[in-house]
């Protein structure tokens, strides 16, 4: 019976605008690795949503089951708190971290709502050039993978840190999006996370 990986979320995989041209986004990548496993990708990923744009993929259009979601999200929440990151306090980001994470769970929960397999991925680290720059975008992302990591543990979901997944300069494209290689090394990950 053909399955359905059913992607979710920002950039990571709506990456076609900043792969040169000619080479492979996350999407040639998965089409091309599913072939032989019988799967079919949906891909709803938008590049620039936010976690309050999950649902609405979700309901773009039917949800075929049998199908697997994956989840990449939360990267452009931070970003719109990168500018004034040297002036908020702990309070400040602690506010903010409860914000993102009444909006991810939310985002969890309406996908859990399917009843079917999901798999969710940290937000990785960028490749700023400058080292101040990377400090501080690494100590801000801190406080969003957080809540990634503990509501996905909370409900035993799989997670895929795509800090270690792309974490030398190729995989990069520009400072926060995939290159090529990159979306490579996520879609391999992917991979390896399918049910059988």
């Amino acid at each position: 019976m053909t399955k359905h990986l059913i992607l979710l979320g920002d950039s990571i995989f709506d990456n076609g605008v900043y792969v040169e041209p000619g080479q492979d986004d996350v999407t040639a990548h998965l089409e091309r690795k599913l072939v032989s496993l019988d799967w079919t990708l949906d891909m709803r990923a938008v590049d620039g949503s936010v976690v309050s744009d999950v649902v609405n993929q979700l309901s773009h259009k039917p949800i075929s089951p049998p199908c697997t979601f994956v989840l990449s999200v939360g990267g452009n929440d931070a970003l719109g708190h990168l500018e004034g990151i040297l002036s908020l306090g702990l309070t400040d980001f602690y506010e903010i971290k409860e914000g993102f994470r009444k909006g991810y769970t939310g985002a969890l929960d309406s996908i859990l709502d399917y009843e079917q397999p999901l798999i969710v991925c940290t937000i990785y680290n960028p490749n700023m050039p400058e080292p101040e720059m990377q400090k501080l975008a690494e100590a801000g992302l801190s406080f969003f993978n957080d809540v990634i990591t503990e509501e996905s543990l909370r409900r035993k979901l799989p997670i895929i840190d795509l800090r270690e997944v792309c974490s030398a300069p190729e995989a990069f494209a520009n400072p926060i999006e995939p290159s090529e290689i990159g979306g490579d090394l996520i879609t391999d990950a992917i991979i390896k996370h399918l049910p059988s």
